[in-house]
């Protein structure tokens, strides 16, 4: 039998892999000995303006949730302000454009509008109940008194 062999040269096509090098970066340091990491912050704050809850973004940087809450606080909540802002801004946006039912959602919760206009609080009936009336009598009999 004829032995087959395989081109093993050295030499390949195209361009090089690339490789990860060591460089420097700001960030806040967290953990202890071999578990110590630099964290970006403002990564952490990119992560949370996407919506991930702080689990899944202390499960990215592999640290722990409780880590993650002391140190990043902040930037978590930054970035959650950011979120609801967007999302508020495309929805006016949206509702500016045209869409009838987000016109009239915005209308009810950010202008305190309904259906109904004589459902405010003037209109509404008193409260009463039996241990009322002993006051009511009494201002009846001043009144006739005057």
């Amino acid at each position: 039998m004829e032995e087959v062999t395989k081109n093993t040269s050295t030499s390949k096509t195209g361009p090089k892999p690339k490789r990860l090098k060591e460089g420097r970066y700001l960030g806040i340091e967290v953990g202890r000995g071999e578990n110590k990491k630099i964290i970006d912050p403002i990564e952490v704050e990119k992560l949370a303006s996407l919506g991930m809850k702080n689990s899944e973004i202390a499960e990215w940087f592999e640290i722990d949730d409780s880590t993650l809450n002391y140190n990043f606080k902040q930037y978590i909540t930054k970035g959650k302000l950011n979120l609801i802002r967007s999302l508020r801004q495309a929805q006016i946006q949206t509702a500016l454009n045209g869409n009838p039912a987000l016109l009239i959602w915005l209308g009810r919760n950010l202008l305190g509008q309904s259906e109904n206009p004589n459902s405010n609080d003037n209109n509404q009936i008193l409260p009463y109940s039996d241990d009322d009336s002993s006051i009511i009598e009494e201002d009846i009999k001043d009144a006739e008194d005057v």
